[in-house]
């Protein structure tokens, strides 16, 4: 296993972590809806309290209507420790099963269905490669920096910065995250998204004093350069998200000159100043659901959510920003109902499909990430 440069556990590629995930038999593949709905229905009769369903914000509707909680990752990971359930079926991708396997209870066995449900987001920012760079970033100054992976990254990222005396963040506390930051040190690292990051040195007034490092183009790596700035942002993106341009705004406004637009802070800086409001999918669905009847709200996130919101909330008029193709996260569709019908009958079968499980010191470390940002 490779070895890390500046912390003291191991760890590997989640290439290479995750490659041992089973694929969905011959059998499943060709179910048909109403078949395989009656399959999970009759599946969760059977397993009953043993096991709890959890489908993200941006999964379709086919695993959406078997969950038992819908929400953002972190969100729902709390849900299921709660609910206590033996076997946790995450419908998402990997690093939110992760989260759920660190905050659930060891007796508590997290699944996901697809291995192919992996964010190439949190994949832009490896533990092993952020533990190089920070190597040559911390090499060039006496000042203290303080390393912020956002939620949507690996486990043994989030115990990285737990390591390094930092801290996770959601898209909603990212400014506190940054505030708890600078109150211990001198400078922020925040990976790996480096819209989120942007926005939120905007909103604490610290736009001039940003940096991005491209940790896949050397010629623009310079540690000494880096340094002079406060706030270190890693070059990762939501490929979701980062479609969202100017133009998508300027065109529903034209069409629709009474709607409001809402975007999610991952979207790119200009694209949130255009907006009128920008916020987490919680606070998305929270506007939605405060709206007045014939409101029009045009909706910049994960092309599922505004389906949902259309359905959920009639009587609001729902768009989204741009066409399906620009909002489609090609990872949550991994998650397919078939794969859920799979698993849940393997449970009954008393065997345990792709399992997620973080290696313990992984845990250890990653639950004190998380427990710092319990305290903003």
């Amino acid at each position: 296993m490779p070895q890390m440069e500046t912390a003291e556990f191991e760890t590997d590629l989640s290439l290479f972590k995750y490659d041992s995930l089973e694929q969905l038999p011959p059998a499943y593949r060709t179910l048909e809806a109403d078949e395989r709905n009656e399959r999970i229905v009759q599946a969760k009769a059977e397993l009953g309290n043993d096991v709890v369903i959890l489908g993200h914000n941006y999964q379709r509707q086919e695993i959406i209507e078997h969950a038992d909680f819908i929400g953002d990752s972190y969100q729902l990971s709390k849900q299921a420790a709660n609910a206590e359930a033996k076997y946790v079926v995450f419908g998402g991708v990997t690093f939110m099963a992760e989260s759920a396997d660190i905050i659930t209870e060891d007796d508590q066995t997290v699944i996901l269905p697809s291995m192919e449900a992996s964010c190439p987001m949190a994949g832009m920012a490896e533990a092993l490669q952020v533990d190089s760079a920070w190597s040559e970033i911390t090499a060039e100054t006496d000042a203290d920096i303080i390393p912020i992976t956002y939620m949507n990254s690996y486990a043994d990222l989030k115990a990285f910065c737990a390591e390094q005396g930092g801290l996770v963040c959601t898209s909603s506390n990212a400014h506190k995250a940054f505030e708890w930051a600078f109150d211990r040190g001198d400078k922020v690292l925040f990976l790996p998204d480096k819209h989120l990051g942007e926005n939120t040195a905007y909103r604490l007034g610290m736009e001039d004093q940003t940096v991005e490092w491209d940790p896949w183009d050397p010629a623009s790596k310079d540690a000494s350069k880096a340094v002079e700035n406060d706030i270190i942002l890693w070059d990762g993106y939501c490929q979701v998200h980062e479609r969202f341009e100017v133009k998508h705004i300027e065109a529903i406004r034209a069409h629709n000159p009474d709607v409001n637009v809402i975007v999610h802070p991952e979207c790119p800086r200009e694209v949130v100043e255009a907006a009128d409001k920008s916020g987490s999918t919680a606070e998305i669905c929270r506007t939605i659901e405060a709206a007045s009847p014939g409101d029009s709200w045009a909706i910049g996130t994960e092309v599922h959510l505004t389906h949902h919101l259309q359905r959920w909330h009639p009587d609001v008029n729902v768009l989204p920003l741009c066409g399906d193709a620009c909002m489609d996260c090609n990872a949550m569709r991994q998650i397919d109902p078939n794969y859920l019908t799979w698993v849940l009958e393997e449970l009954v079968a008393g065997r345990e499909r792709n399992v997620i499980e973080v290696a313990p010191q992984e845990k250890e470390l990653a639950q004190v990430a998380l427990n710092r940002m319990l305290e903003i």
